[in-house]
């Protein structure tokens, strides 16, 4: 049984502990969410007073912020993890947040004596309550061993992308793809509808034909083929507009920092950010098909 600590109880974070509970492992928890905590402590968790109270006496762990100022906040300063924490102490930050910060606060980490990964994951809430979750992970190759016996138990598909940051790397050019495709499959479903070929037809074919893709086959965007999709719920949201809209914002960021020519992944946000815009950033990203239909 470890001791971890683990900050940052939402959607995904929530569902991560009771996991790690279930695993049989002692958790002290921290959210600014009161109820986020009563979920956790009342599934065995104890929770702390501040963030930096979950790092003292905790062999491992685990953070799940919003954005990478978040990240810096809670780990550097005098208060910050890395200061109250004991050396050796294995860090593991699910975040996703932006390639500099990532590798600014591990560097920081390995230069106090700590282990760290950056973690980001894929898989949804859905991934997060079964503990099927993919996580994306970058950091030295002991610290990767030390993170994975407890990433196991939150995942099932657990990839080390290499050195610190990595894991955003992969996180934020696999979701600027997502989106992307999500994009021309919805296009192709309102063109065909325009044109006089149900959508139950265009999937029948194009799903086997050369168009084949994640985005039609496992997350259809129209109502029927695939009765697991949002597209059967009204776009009740898996993964957000919202979510993908931060994700391709930090890629178009990182694509800057480096020169890469993405122009798909900058129309792909560009479009995003007009669901955001007309205040729907909640429905799941799937739901772009309504906005170049004109229905959203």
């Amino acid at each position: 049984m470890a001791k971890i600590g683990f900050i940052g109880l939402g959607n995904m974070g929530g569902p991560m502990v009771q996991n790690l509970i279930k695993a049989g492992h002692d958790l002290v928890v921290f959210d600014l969410s009161a109820d986020a905590i009563k979920k956790a402590t009342d599934a065995g968790a104890a929770s702390a007073t501040n963030a930096a109270d979950v790092a003292r006496g905790a062999e491992i762990v685990v953070t799940m912020l919003p954005a990478g100022s978040h990240v810096s906040s809670v780990y550097l300063g005098d208060q910050g993890l890395l200061a109250v924490a004991a050396k050796g102490t294995v860090f593991i930050d699910s975040s996703t947040i932006d390639v500099e910060t990532a590798r600014a606060v591990v560097s920081e980490a390995e230069q106090a004596g700590m282990k760290m990964v950056d973690a980001p994951v894929s898989g949804g809430v859905g991934g997060a309550e079964a503990g099927t979750l993919t996580f994306m992970v970058g950091g030295e190759n002991a610290a990767f061993e030390a993170a994975k016996p407890y990433l196991d138990i939150m995942g099932k598909n657990i990839f080390h992308a290499g050195g610190a940051g990595n894991g955003q790397v992969a996180k934020v050019c696999n979701n600027m793809l997502l989106g992307i495709s999500m994009i021309g499959v919805a296009e192709a479903f309102v063109l065909a509808e325009k044109l006089g070929l149900d959508g139950q037809t265009l999937f029948d074919i194009s799903s086997t034909a050369s168009g084949q893709c994640w985005s039609m086959t496992s997350y259809c965007p129209v109502p029927g083929p695939v009765p697991s999709s949002p597209a059967n719920r009204d776009y009740e949201p898996g993964f957000t507009a919202g979510m993908m809209l931060k994700d391709l914002r930090l890629a178009q960021t990182a694509a800057q920092g480096v020169k890469a020519a993405t122009p798909l992944g900058a129309q792909a946000a560009a479009l995003y950010s007009l669901m955001e815009a007309g205040g729907h950033d909640q429905v799941d990203f799937s739901g772009i098909i309504k906005l170049l239909k004109g229905t959203l």
